[in-house]
């Protein structure tokens, strides 16, 4: 067939360019382009299969993502590298991203407070009046800003951590030396959400830009809870990842 006249895809050319934004989006993140330069349009049409209109839709939602940007002269090059954050496995920031540069924490809340909010008391499983230890934490990587970390933490547990090093650790390390035991399991739920004024500002995104809100619950290995976060991770800097393996199916 003459190649000139390919069949043209019967879908809607919104469609196709979203398709074609994903496969880009999941090569970028892969890191298959480890110069931080796409290719040009005319060579992205011949590999990804697709029109050349819907390469350049799809370069202009990737645009508007802020995973790219676009320059006469220069072409298309990546914003800024995506990391990934293994939800498999039980790690702190540092440990995840070893290997990708220096994390430094901004520690902007350090406090013993004498009530737990309550949403959080009741997550930890203890009394409000209980108390506890409540951290904020803006986590850098290289110079720019990747999350905003905030914690409860159980009373006595939280006690030794505010006694460490909370600008330049993680807070699971200083857990484990606290209570002597390993930590055991987190149940972690994900939540997309849009970034609000106070947010936007720390993180350095537009407000209304798009944010992973991380929810995990941390259990020592003897299975008590002990720190209750809230995470907000910038959605333009990091996958989060996991290896799924499939069991045995169960019927009801």
């Amino acid at each position: 067939m003459d190649q000139h006249h390919r069949p043209v895809s019967s879908r809607p050319r919104a469609e196709r360019a979203r398709h074609v934004a994903d496969v880009l989006r999941q090569q970028i993140t892969s890191g298959r382009f480890p110069d931080g330069v796409l290719p040009y349009e005319h060579d992205l049409t011949r590999r990804l299969g697709a029109s050349r209109n819907a390469v350049r839709e799809a370069l202009d939602l990737l645009r508007h993502e802020g995973l790219i940007t676009r320059r006469r002269g220069v072409g298309t090059t990546i914003v800024t590298p995506k990391y990934g954050h293994g939800l498999d496995r039980l790690a702190g920031l540092a440990e995840a991203l070893v290997g990708h540069g220096t994390v430094t924490n901004e520690v902007r809340v350090a406090e013993t407070v004498a009530e737990l909010p309550a949403a959080f008391a009741e997550r930890l499983e203890v009394p409000a009046e209980a108390g506890g230890v409540h951290l904020e934490r803006l986590r850098w990587l290289e110079g720019q800003p990747l999350s905003l970390d905030t914690s409860y933490l159980t009373a006595d547990v939280g006690a030794g951590v505010l006694a460490g090093d909370l600008a330049g650790r993680d807070v699971f390390a200083l857990i484990e030396e606290t209570t002597g035991q390993l930590l055991g399991r987190a149940e972690i739920a994900v939540h997309a959400v849009t970034a609000d004024p106070d947010t936007a500002a720390l993180l350095q995104i537009p407000v209304g830009a798009a944010v992973f809100a991380l929810e995990r619950l941390t259990h020592l290995a003897d299975g008590r809870a002990v720190d209750a976060e809230l995470i907000r991770i910038r959605a333009d800097r990091m996958t989060l990842r996991a290896t799924l393996h499939r069991g045995p199916t169960t019927t009801q």
